[in-house]
C-alpha cells in the first residue's frame, strides 16, 4: 500500500496500519489516532504531519523524519526512534517509556509532561529542547547534547549523563540525585537550588556555573561568596566540593594497570571497611557453587553490594579491594566477573594474592574499602 492508498483508507475511517512501509512519504498528512504499533516505518517522512494520539508502540521509526510534527499525546512505548529527526516536534503529553532515541535530533523539541522513564537517549541531540518538569529517571543520556536546554525541575534521578553536554542549560531546581555526571560539561549552567545529592561528578566541569543554593553530592548546600576580594576563595571552595571524595591517581613512573583497577585512589570522607566476603548465600547460610569459581565470584560480589548498600555506598565509592584466591589459575575467570562491576577507567586500586586455604575451602574471597561523603 502506497501513501495515496493509505490516505484513502484513513479518510474512509481506517486507523489500523500495522504493515511495513519503509520510506513512505506522508509529509504534512493529518493522521490523528492512527495505529501503526509493531510496524516497520523505517525512514518514513512524517515531517509536519499531525499525529496526535497516534499509537507507535514497538514501532520501528529509525531514521524517520518527524520535523515539526504534531505528536501530542502519542503512545510510543518501546518505539525505535534511533537517528530520527524530531527537531521542532511537539511531543507534549506523549508516553515514550523504554523508547530508543539514541542519535536522534531533538533540537527545540517540546517535551512538556512527556513520560520518559528508562528511555535510551545515548548520543541524541537535544540542544535547546524544552523539557521543563519532565521525569528522566534512570534514562540513558550518555554523551547527549543538552546545551542550552530548558531543564527546570527535570528529574534526572539515577540517570546516566556520562560525558553529556549541559553547557548553559537551565537546571534550576533539577533533581540530579545519584545521577552519573562523570566527565559531563556543565560550564555556564544554571544549577540554582539543584539537588546533586549522591551524584557522581568525577571529571565534570562547572566553569561559570551558578550553584547558588544547590545541594552538593556530599549533602552540603553551596553558598557562593559574594565579596569580590574573595573570588579566589570561592573558586577554591567550588573546586573542593565538585572534586568529590574520590580521585583516580595515574603516573607513568609506575606500571600501568593491566586490568579493571587503577594505580591508586585519593579519597576523603567516611570510610567503610567491608570484611572479606565468600560465596555464602545468606538465604541458605552456606557456601554455594563449590566447584564454580565464576558463580562463587558473583555471589561474593552480591554480598559486597548488599553490605555497601546498607552503608549507603555503591561500587563507585569503593577505593580499594583485595582479592584472595585459592588458585591463581582462577584469576582470569574471577577478573572477568569483577570487571562487570568495576569499569577500568574508575575502578579502585586492587591487590590479588593466592593463599594456601580460604574459609570453608571456598575458591575466592574479596574485601573492600569504600569512601562516602560524611
Amino acid at each position: 500500500m502506497d501513501a495515496e492508498e493509505l490516505l484513502e483508507k484513513y479518510a474512509a475511517g481506517g486507523r489500523q496500519f500495522d504493515k511495513n512501509r519503509q520510506g513512505i512519504d506522508l509529509k504534512g498528512a493529518d493522521l490523528s489516532d492512527i495505529n501503526i504499533s509493531g510496524a516497520n516505518w523505517n525512514g518514513a517522512d512524517l515531517s509536519e504531519a499531525t499525529l496526535t494520539r497516534a499509537k507507535f508502540n514497538n514501532t520501528n521509526l529509525s531514521r524517520a523524519s518527524l520535523t515539526n510534527a504534531n505528536l501530542v499525546g502519542i503512545e510510543g512505548c518501546s518505539t525505535n526512534l534511533s537517528w530520527a529527526d524530531l527537531s521542532d516536534a511537539d511531543l507534549s503529553c506523549a508516553n515514550l517509556n523504554n523508547a530508543n532515541l539514541s542519535g536522534a535530533d531533538l533540537t527545540r523539541v517540546n517535551f512538556t509532561q512527556v513520560k520518559l522513564t528508562e528511555v535510551n537517549f545515548s548520543g541524541a541531540n537535544l540542544q535547546k529542547a524544552k523539557l521543563r518538569g519532565v521525569t528522566l529517571e534512570k534514562c540513558n543520556l550518555s554523551e547527549v547534547d543538552l546545551a542550552e536546554a530548558d531543564l527546570v525541575r527535570v528529574s534526572f534521578k539515577e540517570a546516566n549523563l556520562n560525558k553529556a553536554c549541559l553547557q548553559r542549560a537551565n537546571l534550576e531546581r533539577a533533581c540530579l540525585s545519584d545521577a552519573n555526571l562523570m566527565m559531563a560539561n556543565l560550564d555556564g549552567a544554571n544549577l540554582k537550588k539543584a539537588n546533586l545529592t549522591g551524584a557522581n561528578i568525577y571529571g565534570a566541569t562547572f566553569k561559570d556555573a551558578d550553584l547558588t543554593g544547590a545541594i552538593m553530592p556530599d549533602g552540603e548546600v553551596y553558598k557562593p561568596i559574594a565579596s569580590q576580594i574573595e573570588i579566589g576563595k570561592q573558586v577554591a571552595s567550588l573546586e573542593k566540593v565538585i572534586s568529590m571524595t574520590r580521585k583516580v591517581i595515574r603516573t607513568d613512573n609506575a606500571p600501568a594497570p593491566v586490568g579493571p583497577y587503577n594505580q591508586a585512589i585519593a579519597a576523603s570522607g567516611e570510610f567503610v571497611f567491608v570484611a572479606g566476603q565468600i560465596a555464602i548465600d545468606p538465604r541458605l547460610g552456606d557456601v554455594v557453587y563449590t566447584d564454580d569459581v565464576k558463580k562463587q565470584t558473583e555471589q561474593v560480589i552480591a554480598n559486597l553490594e548488599a553490605i555497601l548498600t546498607a552503608a549507603g555506598a555503591t561500587f563507585e565509592d569503593v577505593v580499594k579491594t583485595t582479592v584472595f584466591l585459592a588458585d591463581m589459575n582462577d584469576f582470569a575467570a574471577v577478573n572477568a566477573v569483577y570487571a562487570k562491576y568495576f569499569p577500568e577507567n574508575t575502578a579502585p586500586a586492587r591487590a590479588c594474592v593466592q593463599v594456601s586455604r580460604l574459609p570453608k575451602d571456598v575458591l575466592v574471597e574479596i574485601e573492600c574499602i569504600a569512601v562516602i561523603s560524611g
